[in-house]
């Protein structure tokens, strides 16, 4: 007979923040895409200080956010004490 590994007393399935400690300090790449662009070399080496990159996306509107390269969630940039953040408006299911 094989032995319930399932360590939830009512054996129900649902698992709590607890059951994912072993993964807590796993570090992971977080990358907020606010849009792109393409340009030629040339041009990118004549960039300078001030200069402005026209990107593929609209003010307002939502985000990319990226977890080691998938896509995970959309936001909104947020102004938070004088420094630049993200939040979370929808999240991405995998699928």
């Amino acid at each position: 007979m094989l032995a319930d590994i399932d360590n939830d007393e009512e054996g129900s399935g649902e698992k709590s923040a607890a059951d994912l400690e072993a993964v807590f300090d796993v570090p992971v790449r977080l990358s907020v895409v606010l849009g792109r662009t393409r340009m030629p070399v040339a041009k990118l080496l004549k960039m300078d200080i001030g200069t402005v990159v026209e990107l593929d996306r609209q003010v307002g509107e939502a985000i990319d956010i990226y977890v080691n390269d998938r896509l995970v969630a959309r936001g909104e940039i947020v102004l938070v004490e004088g420094r630049l953040g993200v939040t979370m408006t929808e999240i991405i299911k995998a699928g």
